[in-house]
């Protein structure tokens, strides 16, 4: 038994540190993340206000997609072209469910809304099953794309 106990607290003190990652940024990225909560609260946030399905206006409160995705190390900008314009984002949620954007979708040089990884809506934290991180499409008709539950995203070539 004596000789179990120093395994047993490793594999307790592996499991907590692989607990605390909330979010990874994957795939054709130069620098992948693991994120902590800690990490994504110290990310720059704006304020976005959309309409959720029950049709009612809310301001949510998130980072900026564009911003993980430039700290991971993602072609956007002035390199967003030739080859890399068929790049894409998927993104995974803790059930499975998966969504795409184009890398341009979500590049202020291409387009005019913002896309946020929200981790509140109308001054409060998401609730549980929405969150801790849920994807907002302003001015999206349909909210099919705002992914709850975010746990992954995935860079990759549409070739």
């Amino acid at each position: 038994m004596k000789k179990l106990l120093p395994l047993l607290g490793f594999l307790i003190w592996s499991w907590n540190v692989s607990a605390q990652v909330v979010l990874k940024v994957t795939g054709e990225v130069t620098t992948p993340l693991q994120l902590q909560a800690s990490d994504l609260t110290a990310l720059p946030h704006t304020d976005v206000k959309a309409v959720d399905k029950d049709q009612k206006e809310h301001h949510y409160s998130g980072i900026p997609l564009i911003e993980l995705l430039k700290k991971a190390g993602v072609t956007v900008g002035g390199q967003l072209r030739g080859e890399n314009l068929v790049k894409y984002a998927l993104v995974r949620a803790a059930d499975g469910y998966e969504v795409l954007f184009a890398l341009p979708e979500l590049d202020p040089e291409f387009s005019t809304r913002t896309i946020v990884l929200a981790d509140a809506v109308d001054g409060t934290a998401l609730p549980a099953g929405v969150g801790p991180y849920r994807i907002v499409v302003s001015g999206e008709k349909k909210p099919a794309r705002w992914i709850r539950e975010v746990r992954e995203i995935e860079i990759r070539f549409a070739k």
